[in-house]
């Protein structure tokens, strides 16, 4: 009996689907622009923002100048940012402010538009061109409308952003020291820290920029390395005064344990040999 009630509902969906299939394909090829307006609004409240974009798409050219124009392309683009299509809807958006630069929906417009962008920006190791794109549209929302309702997701879609570009330039600098170029990998953390000097991975960047020193102290020649073993001195202090509970912390004292072993040692050969 359960299979067979089962069976019934199966069957009464599918019909169902099938239904409202033809129906859509039938509304695609009906000439009638007010019977395919009503229906694209229906769809779009109910979610079916495909169906609605196609059927706002055919229309669309009808309605330019009229009273609904407004309405349709708002809904237009917004259909394509529902599902995931952020260039189109993008393009659709700032279309929508060039062309109603009087509408009430003139601010959100804006800041979907921008959304756009932030939503095509990729992942951190890959190229940021889209990401530096979304920065410059959120700032100029974010300096247009300084007290929107929208200000504080545009601020924090800048802020997730700009950490990203940190992220990639930190990594970066951080290969130059997996690969064992050191002396590249000082000079690029220190490039890093200047230009991020509040990043959240300033951190991080200070002790590979201590790892990257202590190997290259620990590794000098002999008339080089009580210089370079105090100046890794400098870094661990400069460390643990930011950073007292640094999660680094037992490494970093293990490593400046042995530099200062090394230090009292050669500052003894040196007064030795003065004498």
């Amino acid at each position: 009996m359960l299979k067979i009630s089962r069976f019934i509902l199966l069957a009464f969906v599918l019909i169902s689907v099938a239904t409202s299939c033809n129906a859509y394909q039938k509304m695609l090829n009906n000439p009638d622009v007010t019977a395919k307006y009503k229906t694209a609004e229906a769809y779009y409240n109910t979610g079916e923002y495909r169906r609605a974009n196609r059927l706002y798409e055919q229309i669309l050219p009808s309605y330019r100048g009229k009273p609904q124009a407004q309405r349709v392309i708002f809904f237009f683009a917004n259909s394509y940012l529902q599902t995931k299509d952020y260039y189109l809807a993008a393009y659709q958006f700032e279309s929508f402010v060039k062309s109603f630069p009087q509408s009430d929906k003139l601010q959100e417009a804006s800041f979907l538009a921008a959304k756009c962008y932030y939503m095509l920006s990729p992942r951190y190791s890959l190229d940021q061109t889209n990401t530096n794109d979304a920065i410059d549209k959120l700032q100029i929302f974010i300096d247009n409308y300084p007290n929107s309702e929208f200000l504080a997701e545009a601020n924090t879609y800048v802020q997730e952003l700009q950490t990203k570009l940190e992220k990639k330039d930190f990594e970066i600098s951080k290969q130059y020291h997996t690969i064992r170029d050191y002396k590249a990998a000082i000079n690029a953390f220190d490039n890093f820290i200047a230009s991020y000097p509040g990043t959240p991975f300033r951190e991080d960047a200070l002790y590979y920029k201590f790892l990257s020193s202590y190997e290259i102290a620990t590794n000098s020649i002999y008339y080089k390395k009580l210089e370079r073993l105090k100046d890794l001195q400098g870094i661990y202090d400069n460390i643990t005064r930011y950073y007292p509970e640094t999660l680094f912390l037992e490494d970093l004292d293990k490593k400046m344990e042995r530099a200062a072993k090394e230090i009292s040692l050669l500052e003894n050969n040196t007064t030795a040999t003065a004498k």
